[in-house]
């Protein structure tokens, strides 16, 4: 599954875009440094119902150098 397709799964399940979980993350002060990605993840699983690998792939939204190395995966 790509990189995107996943993204469009997360809008379809929850209405939300990855924007709207950035918003979302900010506001429970959850992209403030020293936040590990485990924090994040476990958010994503208890409030949306996400699994691990979409709760993963928003998290590389939140984290712009993760989402880089992961759409360059995708080109190879």
């Amino acid at each position: 599954m790509s990189f995107q397709a996943y993204i469009d799964n997360i809008q379809k399940k929850t209405g939300k875009t990855p924007e709207d979980f950035k918003q979302l993350a900010e506001e429970k002060g959850l992209l403030k440094p020293g936040v590990k990605a485990g924090e994040i993840v476990a958010w994503l699983k208890d409030d949306f119902g996400l699994g691990h690998g979409h709760a993963m792939a928003i998290y590389a939204t939140l984290n712009p150098a993760m989402e880089e190395k992961i759409k360059a995966k995708e080109k190879k």
